[in-house]
C-alpha cells in the first residue's frame, strides 16, 4: 500500500517517523494544560457562588404566582390569599391602555380573589338592590378591597379611593386571571349574551371595548398561554411519551447488536427505509394538500393568519402542508443524489463500520458510557435553569405611579403605597395609583443582573462542552487501547473505558477544558447576536441586518469547524497525553495530509449513521402521531385530549433522536478514532516484518481501496 500522502508534508508538517517502542495510548503521562484547569476549577467555585447568592436573594414564587397590587401572592399557601389564586382587574377598561405594552402594568388596582365574577354588575346598581336584599352586597364586596364593608359609601367617593370595581363583568380564570368570559353568537361577539352594558356611572359601553382591554393583557401573557397549554399536555400524556421514548431505546439496542452481525444488510435497509419513510411524508403531505385545496377559506397564507396560539389552524391550511411537502421532496432528492454519487464509498463506509462493531463488541461497555454524559448534562442544565431562576427573581417588590392621563409627568415613577396619598400626585394626576410594578432594586447586585445572567449561560456552555469533551476522550482513548494492541483481545487493556475515562480526567481536565472554552465563547456571541438579530427584526435599517446575518453566518461556521477540530484534538490527547494546542495541531496537520480520506469516507460514515438516527426517530414518530391523534383504535379511548399533540409529538420525535443519537455517537466516535489512529499507523509502519501494521487485515483492505481510488480517478 503507498503511504504517499495527499498533500504536501512541507505544508503540514513531516509525517511521524517508526518508533519501535511505541504500544497505543501512552500511559506514563503527565498533567497538561494545568493553568486552564485552575481556572476551570476556580470558575466552578465562582459558579457555586453564584448560585448561593442567587438562591438568597431569589424566590421562584415571584414567577410562578400573580401579584396583586400590593405586592401579595395570589394562592400562596401559608398567607391570607392562600385560598385566592385568581387576579382580578378592578377596571380591565384601563388595560387598553398603551401604558400596557410601553409599562408592562395594567393602571388599576389589582387583588387576588377566589373565584371570578359570573354577573354583570355595578356598583350603583348593588346600591339599588341592597336596600332590599343584602346578598347583593355579600356578593359584590368579595371583589373589594379586604376589610372594606361600607356598601353606604357614595360612588364616587369609591371609585376614587378604589375601594371597589366601580362595574364587574361575567369573567373566566385565564393565565390566572380574570377576563371577561368572550362567546361568539352569530359571528356576533356577546359576554352573558350582551353586546353592551353600562358602568356605574351609566356610561355606555361596549363588548369591544372588553375585547380590546383583554387584548392589552393577552398581548403581554400570549407566551405563557402557550406555555401553560403545554404544560397540561405534558402533565396528561406523560406516560405516553415515556413509552415512546422507551421504544426508542430498545430498537436502538437492537439496532446496535444487529450492527455488530449484520452491518451491511442492515445499513442498506436503514438507507432504503429511509427513502420509503420520506416517501409516505411526501405522499401524505400532498393527499393532506389536495384535500385542503378544495376546501374554502383554506388557501389563507401563513403570513395573513399571523402569530396563533392554536396551532392547529396552521393545519388548516394548504400552504403549511405545500411547505412540507417541499421540504421532504428536497430531503429526499439530496439523499438519492448522495447515494448515486457517492455508492462505492457507501459501500467502503459500511465495511468501516462493520470494522468499528468489532470494536465496539471488544469494549461493549463503551456504549452504557453515553448515560453517565446524560446525567451530568442533566445536572449542568438543572443547575443552569434553577440559577437562571432565582436570579430573574431576585430583588425587592418596586411600586410605581400608574395613571391613566398620558401628561401626567409622575408617571412611571417609582413611589411608596405607604406615603403615596399624603403626596401632591394625586392632586396633579387625578386618579393615579401607586401600584406594583416588578421586582427589583437599586444595589449594586441588583443593577448587574444582566451581567450575572451572561456569566451564568458562559459557564453554562463551557460546563455542558467540557461534559461532552469528557465523553470524546474517554470513548476515543479506549478505542485507541483497541486498535493499538497486537493482539486482539488479548492485548487490549482490562477495564478500558475506566482505564481512559481516569487519565482524560486525572491528567487532561485542562485541556479538555481549554478546547470547552473557545467553544463555549463562540456559542455565547452567537447567542448574542440571535438576541441582537430579534431585537432588529422590527427595524428599516437594511445595512444592520446584512451585517448581522454575515455574523452570525461566519460564527456559525466557526462553531462546526472549532467543534471538528476539537473532536479531533481529544483523539490524539487521549493517545499521546501531550496539551491541547500541540495535540489540535497534530490532529489538523494529520488531518490535511489525508484530507481526501476525510472528505470522502468519514463525513459519509456521518450520513449513514445520521440516516440511522432518522430512522429510528421517524419510526417512533410515525407510530406517536397516530398515537396522539387517536387514529389507533385498540387505545383509542385511553389517549387524552391534548391541546396541541404536535407538542408530545414532537418530544417523542426529538427525544427519540437524542437517544438514538448517544448511542450512535459511540459508532462515531470510534470510526473516527479508528480513522485517526489508521493514518497514524499508515505513517509509522510500512507492512514489513520490521515494521509491522497494527491494522487488522479487515481494515487495511477497506481503507486500502479508498486511498487506491483518487490515483484511478487522476490518471
Amino acid at each position: 500500500m503507498a503511504r504517499k500522502s495527499q498533500v504536501p508534508s512541507a505544508y503540514y508538517g513531516e509525517p511521524r517517523k517508526f518508533d519501535p517502542t511505541f504500544r497505543g495510548p501512552v500511559y506514563n503521562r503527565g498533567c497538561t494544560d494545568v493553568l486552564c484547569c485552575v481556572l476551570f476549577v476556580i470558575v466552578i467555585l465562582g459558579y457555586i457562588a453564584l448560585g448561593t447568592v442567587a438562591w438568597i436573594h431569589g424566590d421562584p414564587r415571584k414567577v410562578i404566582y400573580p401579584t396583586d397590587s400590593t405586592g401579595q401572592f395570589c394562592g400562596q399557601k401559608g398567607t391570607p390569599n392562600a385560598k385566592k389564586a385568581i387576579l382580578f382587574y378592578f377596571n380591565i377598561l384601563k388595560c387598553a391602555s398603551p401604558a400596557v405594552l410601553i409599562n408592562l402594568q395594567c393602571p388599576t388596582t389589582q387583588m387576588c380573589v377566589s373565584k371570578c365574577p359570573d354577573r354583570f354588575a355595578t356598583y350603583t346598581d348593588m346600591q339599588l338592590l341592597y336596600r332590599f336584599n343584602k346578598s347583593h352586597w355579600d356578593y359584590y364586596k368579595q371583589f373589594c378591597k379586604p376589610g372594606f364593608n361600607n356598601p353606604q359609601k357614595s360612588v364616587a367617593q369609591v371609585l376614587r379611593d378604589e375601594d371597589c370595581p366601580s362595574m364587574i363583568v361575567p369573567s373566566r380564570p385565564f393565565l390566572q386571571r380574570c377576563f371577561p368570559d368572550f362567546i361568539t353568537r352569530n359571528g356576533t361577539l356577546t359576554v352573558a349574551n350582551k353586546t353592551a352594558f353600562k358602568d356605574a356611572l351609566d356610561t355606555a359601553r361596549s363588548v369591544t371595548e372588553l375585547r380590546d382591554a383583554a387584548n392589552g393583557i393577552t398581548s403581554i401573557h400570549e407566551a405563557k398561554e402557550v406555555g401553560m397549554k403545554i404544560v397540561e399536555d405534558y402533565a396528561s400524556c406523560w406516560y405516553w411519551i415515556v413509552i415512546g421514548l422507551f421504544i426508542a431505546l430498545v430498537i436502538s439496542l437492537i439496532f446496535i447488536l444487529l450492527l455488530r452481525f449484520t452491518a451491511g444488510f442492515l445499513l442498506w435497509f436503514i438507507i432504503f427505509a429511509v427513502i420509503l419513510l420520506v416517501a409516505y411524508g411526501i405522499w401524505h403531505c400532498y393527499w393532506e394538500f389536495a384535500v385542503l385545496r378544495e376546501t374554502p377559506g383554506a388557501d389563507v397564507t401563513i403570513s395573513d393568519i399571523g402569530f396563533q396560539t392554536d396551532l392547529h389552524v396552521y393545519l388548516q391550511l394548504s400552504q403549511t402542508w405545500l411547505v412540507f411537502m417541499v421540504t421532504l421532496g428536497l430531503t429526499e432528492a439530496s439523499i438519492v443524489l448522495m447515494l448515486i454519487f457517492l455508492r462505492k464509498r457507501v459501500r467502503i463506509a459500511i465495511a468501516l463500520l462493520r470494522e468499528g462493531s468489532r470494536a465496539i463488541s471488544y469494549i461493549m461497555s463503551a456504549l452504557f458510557y453515553p448515560i453517565i454524559t446524560f446525567v451530568l448534562l442533566a445536572i449542568c442544565i438543572s443547575y443552569w435553569a434553577m440559577t437562571a431562576l432565582f436570579l430573574a427573581s431576585s430583588g425587592d417588590a418596586v411600586y410605581k405611579v400608574a395613571s391613566g392621563n398620558p401628561n401626567c409627568k409622575y408617571a412611571n415613577q417609582t413611589c411608596s403605597p405607604e406615603s403615596f396619598n399624603r403626596t401632591n400626585i394625586t392632586k396633579q394626576c387625578p386618579g393615579a395609583q401607586c401600584l406594583f410594578a416588578f421586582y427589583g432594586g437599586e444595589s449594586l447586585y441588583h443593577r448587574y443582573i444582566f451581567i450575572l445572567q451572561l456569566c451564568n449561560l458562559l459557564v453554562f456552555l463551557w460546563l455542558v462542552n467540557f461534559t461532552i469533551a469528557l465523553g470524546q476522550c474517554t470513548v476515543a482513548g479506549a478505542f485507541a487501547s483497541y486498535y493499538w494492541a497486537r493482539r486482539k483481545p488479548a492485548d487490549i487493556p482490562p477495564c478500558p473505558v475506566f482505564s481512559s475515562f481516569s487519565r482524560a480526567l486525572r491528567y487532561h481536565t485542562g485541556s479538555l477544558a481549554f478546547g470547552s472554552l473557545i467553544l463555549a465563547v463562540v456559542q455565547l456571541i452567537r447567542v448574542i447576536l440571535e438576541y441582537l438579530d430579534h431585537k432588529l427584526k422590527g427595524a428599516h435599517n437594511a445595512f444592520a441586518r446584512f451585517l448581522l446575518c454575515c455574523l452570525k453566518c461566519c460564527f456559525w461556521c466557526l462553531e462546526r469547524f472549532i467543534r471538528f477540530m476539537n473532536r479531533n484534538a481529544y483523539i490524539m490527547i487521549a493517545i499521546y497525553g501531550k496539551n491541547f494546542c500541540t495535540s489540535a495541531r497534530e490532529a489538523f496537520y494529520l488531518l490535511m495530509r489525508n484530507v481526501v480520506r476525510v472528505a470522502v469516507l468519514d463525513k459519509v460514515t456521518d450520513f449513514l449513521l445520521f440516516l440511522g438516527k432518522l430512522l429510528i426517530a421517524g419510526s417512533v414518530g410515525v407510530i406517536a402521531f397516530f398515537l396522539f391523534t387517536r387514529k389507533i383504535p385498540i387505545i383509542q379511548e385511553e389517549v387524552p385530549v391534548l391541546n396541541y399533540y404536535c407538542v408530545p409529538l414532537l418530544t417523542v420525535i426529538l427525544g427519540s433522536y437524542l437517544i438514538a443519537h448517544s448511542f450512535f455517537s459511540v459508532y462515531a466516535m470510534c470510526v473516527d478514532t479508528l480513522f485517526l489512529c489508521f493514518c497514524e499507523d499508515l505513517e509509522r509502519n510500512d507492512g514489513t516484518t520490521a515494521k509491522p501494521f497494527f491494522m487488522s487485515p479487515g481494515l487495511k483492505r477497506i481503507l486500502g481501496k479508498a486511498e487506491q481510488s483518487p490515483k484511478k480517478s487522476r490518471g
